[in-house]
C-alpha cells in the first residue's frame, strides 16, 4: 500500500523535504518541478508513514486505500508517472542545500511585504526562518489572504486550507498586520522604502486580458475573475446577474474556466457549508441556467486544464460533461486529449436554445470573433474550420488570463505586464525594493510556483543585507 497525491495538490513540496525516503517527485531540484499538474508519490519507495499527509497545507494527500469512489484514479495516476522512461531513480537524494550568505553578517531588519496571498507568506517566513527581521504586512483589503482566499473556489474546501498556513505566520511575534492600507493611496514606495530596510511587494496581478473582439465591452461579457470574486465573497465583487440566463459561454479552457463551469452548473445544494457567499448562493439556488459551454481556440489535446480539474467535472452530480465536434485522434493514454475524447457526443446545435438537463460542453478548435446584442450580450460568434456559428446566451465569461497593472510609483513593463526585476531586485526602484509572485513573472503558476519564486527573491535581499547594502547594524 502506499500514499498517493490527489488534485488539491498546491506543489509547494513541503511533502518533499519531510519524505524520509525521497519517495515523491519532482522535487524543487527536478527540472520538471513548477511544470507538472501535481507531485506524485513513487507506490514502490512510499513506506506509509504518513509525514508528507501530516505535512501537507492543502489535505491533498491520503493513503490510497482511503481514497473516495471519485479518487481512486489518483492511485494510478501517482504509479504511472514513475513508469515513464524518463522517470526519477528513487531514492536519490538531491546534493544538501547551505545558505548562499553569510547570514551572521545580516543585521536585524525592518522588512514590508505588500500583499497577505501566498507569494507574501512565503516570502515572509523565508526570512523570519533566516533571521531576526521584524516584518509588516500592508494589506489593501480588511482581510488577509490574497488569491488563496478569493481566488480559490469554496468547493475546493482542501485547497483552500492553505489561508491555515497564511493564519500561521500573521500570527509570528515578530509579524505585524496591517489592513485597509494600499501603497499608492494611503503611502508611496519612496515612504515605504525610507521607512523600512527592505520592501517586498507581492501585489499579485489585479487586471483581466482583453478579448479584443466587437461587443466585449457590452453588458454580460465579464472576466472569470469578477465571477470568481462574487463566488468567493471578495469585498469589492460586483454582482453577477443570472436572473434570466440559461447558457453561459466561458471562452478559455484553463482551470480557472473548469472552476466556473462547475460552479455555475453545478446543483447549488452541493456548496452549503462551504465558503461561497450568500449573493452567489441565492442567485446559484433560483437560477435557471442549463448549459455552459466552454469554448477553446485550440484542439483538446492543448487545453490550459489539469487532467485532476477535467475528472472533477465528470463526477459533478446531474450535470453531464460533453464533447461537441470530433474527438481528439491517436491521443496519448493518460493524456487530456484521451480523457476528452472519452466524453459523450454532443450532437446537438449550438445555434439552438439549450435542451432540458444540465450540462457542460467543451467546443474546441473555434475562436470568438464577436459578441452580438444590443444593449446586453445576446449571442456569441464562434469561427472554426466549418464556418461560424452564432451561439445564443446571456452571459459570456472571459477566462483567458489575468493581467498585471501598474503600481504608482514602481516601474512597471507594460508588455509583460510585471514589475522588472533581475532576480527580485525591482530594476529602476529604490534601494532595497523587490518583487515576488505574479508581480514578479507575470500571472503564472498555482499557489506551490510562489515558494520558489520567494526563495529566489529573498536569497537576493539577505545577499543585499551581508553586503552591506540595505539595512542597519
Amino acid at each position: 500500500m502506499a500514499f498517493a497525491i490527489t488534485q488539491n495538490c498546491c506543489s509547494d513540496a513541503s511533502c518533499v523535504s519531510v519524505c524520509p525516503v525521497n519517495c515523491i517527485h519532482p522535487t524543487p531540484d527536478e527540472p520538471e518541478f513548477g511544470h507538472t499538474e501535481t507531485l506524485y508519490v513513487d507506490p514502490a519507495t512510499c513506506i506509509d508513514c504518513g509525514a508528507c499527509a501530516d505535512a501537507c497545507p492543502v489535505d491533498a494527500i491520503a493513503p490510497t486505500w482511503v481514497l473516495r469512489p471519485d479518487q481512486q484514479v489518483f492511485a494510478q495516476v501517482n504509479a504511472d508517472w514513475f513508469t515513464r522512461p524518463d522517470a526519477p531513480a528513487a531514492p536519490v537524494w538531491d546534493a544538501p542545500r547551505f545558505p548562499t550568505v553569510d547570514l551572521s553578517k545580516v543585521g536585524r531588519l525592518e522588512v514590508a511585504v505588500v500583499g497577505t496571498g501566498p507569494a507574501a507568506v512565503y516570502a515572509a517566513q523565508s526570512i523570519l526562518r533566516a533571521t531576526e527581521a521584524r516584518v509588516t504586512f500592508l494589506e489593501r483589503l480588511g482581510t488577509p489572504g490574497g488569491l488563496a482566499r478569493w481566488g480559490v473556489a469554496p468547493d475546493h474546501p482542501g485547497t483552500r486550507r492553505v489561508l491555515e498556513h497564511t493564519t500561521a505566520v500573521l500570527r509570528h511575534p515578530r509579524v505585524t498586520l496591517r489592513t485597509g492600507v494600499e501603497v499608492g493611496r494611503d503611502v508611496t514606495p519612496a515612504e515605504l522604502a525610507a521607512r523600512y530596510d527592505a520592501v517586498l511587494y507581492a501585489t499579485g496581478a489585479a487586471g483581466d486580458r482583453a478579448l479584443d473582439v466587437p461587443g466585449q465591452e457590452l453588458a454580460g461579457s465579464v472576466s472569470a475573475r469578477e465571477v470568481v470574486n462574487w463566488y468567493t465573497g471578495h469585498p469589492e465583487a460586483a454582482p453577477v446577474d443570472l436572473t434570466r440566463v440559461q447558457r453561459v459561454v466561458v471562452v478559455g479552457t484553463g482551470n480557472v474556466a473548469l472552476d466556473v463551469a462547475r460552479m455555475l452548473a453545478g446543483d447549488a445544494g452541493r456548496l452549503a457549508g462551504t465558503d461561497t457567499s450568500p449573493a452567489a448562493l441565492e442567485a446559484l439556488h433560483t437560477s435557471a441556467l442549463r448549459e455552459v459551454v466552454v469554448v477553446g481556440r485550440r484542439g483538446a489535446e492543448d487545453a490550459a486544464c489539469s487532467r485532476s480539474e477535467l475528472r472533477a467535472l465528470t463526477h459533478l452530480a446531474g450535470v453531464r460533461t460533453v464533447l461537441a465536434g470530433e474527438a481528439p485522434d491517436g491521443a496519448a493514454p493518460g493524456s487530456l486529449g484521451e480523457l476528452f475524447a472519452g466524453l459523450d457526443r454532443f450532437d446537438d446545435d449550438l445555434s439552438a436554445a439549450p435542451g432540458p438537463g444540465r450540462r457542460i460542453v467543451f467546443a474546441f478548435d473555434r475562436a470568438t470573433t464577436e459578441l452580438v446584442g444590443s444593449e446586453r450580450v445576446e449571442g456569441i460568434t464562434l469561427t472554426g474550420s466549418e464556418g461560424s456559428t452564432t451561439v445564443p446566451t446571456e452571459l459570456v465569461v472571459r477566462a483567458i488570463g489575468h493581467r498585471g497593472t501598474e503600481l504608482p510609483g514602481l516601474p512597471f513593463d507594460e508588455e509583460l505586464g510585471r514589475v522588472p526585476h533581475q532576480a527580485g531586485r525591482v530594476t529602476g526602484g529604490p534601494t532595497g525594493t523587490y518583487v515576488v509572485g505574479w508581480a514578479k513573472r507575470g500571472p503564472s503558476g498555482g499557489i506551490g510556483a510562489n515558494r520558489a519564486d520567494a526563495e529566489e527573491t529573498v536569497d537576493s535581499l539577505l545577499a543585499d543585507a551581508a553586503a552591506g547594502l540595505i539595512g542597519r547594524r
